[in-house]
């Protein structure tokens, strides 16, 4: 979408908003109020046009990622230049919205000031006060691995096209793995964040086997040469940058990888832009897993009923007693897994399931783009089982990717069986209804038909996860599986998952919380299998500020949803209520309960 397009799409927004909201025959002060609002939403459109332009231009790989392809061939300067440079934009886009009296914007327009806002904080304070270009290795990987990956998964041009563009990326590759080497400080790198890129480091050469090399022949004589030359200088720069990770950066790293309580709250007021403190969600979070482990007991009493060797039942359990029903009852889920080479074809099946029981009970609007269940590329493993990759929203009718990582090859007999326990088949259910249908994909492919695309490049993240996390409850209630009780108990075990996060996150980066103490959160007070809770306390230590957008996302949901139901009452309609919630775009949740109950704008 080129410049003038970019324009018209936010005006577009605009207009939108401005008959919604202005009387059919405005007196007076109404008309002048009206071209107020008008005036202001101009000059926002075009401070919004020119904040995403610089975006684009400053970063190539993300603009790729948005839909832009203007940029394809360029990448992120993350030279202290290119840094200041970057830090600068944000530092006078944020000081033109600062004059603007936010008040006489349209309502819609007010949102989209307090995300831009948030995000230009959000920059200027990860560029001046966390610096995570000085200590964490992951952002350059990351860069890396998606300048390529992003030009070679979707067909967004023709393959040639983007063959030369990710060409023109591998030769600039070596420069930005260079600017890492200068960038990071050894004794401020944590141990965790050295090792796992180690690990990542040869899986861009991954995405050139599996999206390059074999379509090269699509090529010119000159391209082709070209390319080939590239690629001999990425393979040179990538085995350059292991030495140096292995020899240099991993025997010195012994930077801390807790944040601490000042910057952690700081960076979780940008994250999630919620009205809960880390206090707020640290209450809710820890009474919410007392309640969820006594309604899986109530499940428990009912599954293990008569059944024998079941463990005592009593209606008022001692903790040991609940601990150990639950636990068998789990049993009975665990019994029935994928076999260790199926895990992504019982994704697939299960996701056709959900969507054909979201249309059977009309729950809400499916979606008519493509989705494809794939295995996780390499360079991107070792943090999640599994992740919904959603097009750009400036590309359109384009495939989501269901990404599912497979299980390891070296992995112990006795590893596999921890994994499959974890992800049995009633959890690969709820993991394809998260990622899929009706999450991640249903709820990308909705957010993306609202018009304001300085909303959809800044998309809220605990919207999407808290829409995920609540569509697994929701099927569950609509009946998913004909009411099976142990798809209920695996549904609250997913989501006592989502509580632990929030916990784990902050007992992690604010109470110093050991390795120890972590586990025992998750495999004993939430029931995760040792593969499952080893691998998020890895997650725990390389992130911070994202493991509790799924626990404070879905509570907002949940929030919203009962005050729109005790405001409508009997004219509350399931579907008519999600498709509205998806039509905005994906704010955070605060704002869609203040749109849809015609709240002030905070």
């Amino acid at each position: 979408m080129r410049h003038s397009l970019l324009a018209l799409a936010l005006l577009a927004s605009l207009a939108a908003c401005q008959k919604a909201e202005t009387p059919a025959a405005p007196a007076a002060g109404e008309t002048a109020a009206a071209t107020d609002t008008t005036q202001a939403d101009a000059a926002f459109a075009d401070l919004s046009t020119r904040a995403l332009d610089g975006w684009f231009q400053l970063s190539p790989v993300g603009a790729t990622q948005t839909g832009e392809h203007r940029y394809d061939g360029e990448l992120d300067d993350l030279s202290a230049e290119g840094r200041q440079k970057s830090l600068d934009f944000s530092k006078k886009i944020l000081a033109e919205l600062d004059a603007m009296d936010a008040g006489k914007l349209s309502r819609e327009n007010q949102v989209d000031a307090a995300i831009l806002r948030n995000q230009l904080g959000y920059d200027i304070w990860n560029a001046e006060t966390l610096q995570g270009w000085a200590w964490d290795p992951q952002s350059y990987s990351g860069l890396a691995g998606s300048a390529i990956y992003g030009l070679m998964a979707r067909e967004f041009a023709p393959l040639p096209q983007r063959l030369n563009s990710a060409t023109s990326r591998m030769e600039k590759i070596p420069a930005l793995l260079a600017q890492a080497r200068a960038n990071l400080d050894p004794a401020r790198v944590p141990k965790v964040h050295a090792e796992t890129v180690a690990r990542q480091n040869a899986g861009i050469l991954s995405i050139v086997d599996t999206f390059i090399s074999p379509n090269l022949g699509q090529l010119g004589d000159a391209d082709r040469q070209r390319a080939d030359a590239a690629i001999e200088g990425l393979k040179k720069a990538v085995a350059e940058h292991q030495e140096w990770l292995d020899k240099t950066l991993v025997p010195n790293a012994k930077g801390e990888f807790r944040i601490g309580a000042d910057l952690y709250d700081q960076k979780l007021q940008f994250a999630l832009l919620s009205s809960l403190s880390r206090a707020d969600i640290k209450q809710r979070a820890e009474a919410e897993l007392v309640r969820v482990r006594g309604e899986m007991y109530g499940i428990a009493q009912q599954v293990l009923k008569d059944k024998p060797g079941a463990p005592e039942l009593p209606d008022t359990p001692t903790p040991a007693q609940q601990q150990k029903a639950i636990e068998a009852a789990l049993e009975l889920a665990y019994a029935e897994r994928p076999e260790r080479d199926k895990v992504v074809a019982d994704a697939e099946a299960a996701l056709a399931r959900a969507t054909e029981f979201v249309r059977a009970k009309d729950l809400v609007t499916l979606p008519d783009a493509p989705v494809e269940i794939i295995e996780m590329p390499e360079f991107q493993r070792g943090v999640a089982v599994a992740y919904a990759d959603s097009p750009g929203p400036l590309d359109k009718n384009l495939k989501t990717f269901y990404a599912v990582s497979p299980i390891p090859e070296d992995w112990t007999q006795a590893q596999v069986d921890s994994f499959l326990r974890e992800y049995n088949s009633r959890m690969i259910e709820l993991l394809s209804i998260h990622e899929g249908t009706p999450g991640h994909y249903l709820e990308g492919w909705h957010s993306a038909k609202f018009p304001s695309t300085l909303r959809a490049v800044l998309r809220s993240g605990m919207f999407a996860e808290g829409w995920a996390v609540y569509t697994e409850k929701m099927m569950a209630d609509a009946g998913y599986l004909d009411n099976d009780p142990l798809f209920r108990l695996v549904q609250l075990k997913f989501y006592l998952r989502t509580i632990a996060n929030a916990i784990l996150d902050q007992g992690v980066h604010v109470d110093g919380w050991s390795r120890e103490q972590a586990m025992d959160l998750m495999v004993n007070q939430t029931f995760q299998q040792e593969r499952e809770a080893a691998g998020k306390w890895t997650r725990a230590q390389l992130t911070s500020a994202q493991l509790p957008t799924y626990f404070v996302g879905v509570q907002e949901h949940f929030d919203t949803r009962k005050a729109v139901e005790q405001k409508l009452g009997a004219d509350f309609n399931l579907k008519a209520y999600h498709d509205q919630v998806l039509s905005y775009g994906a704010p955070p949740v605060r704002f869609v309960r203040e749109l849809m109950l015609d709240q002030p704008i905070e």
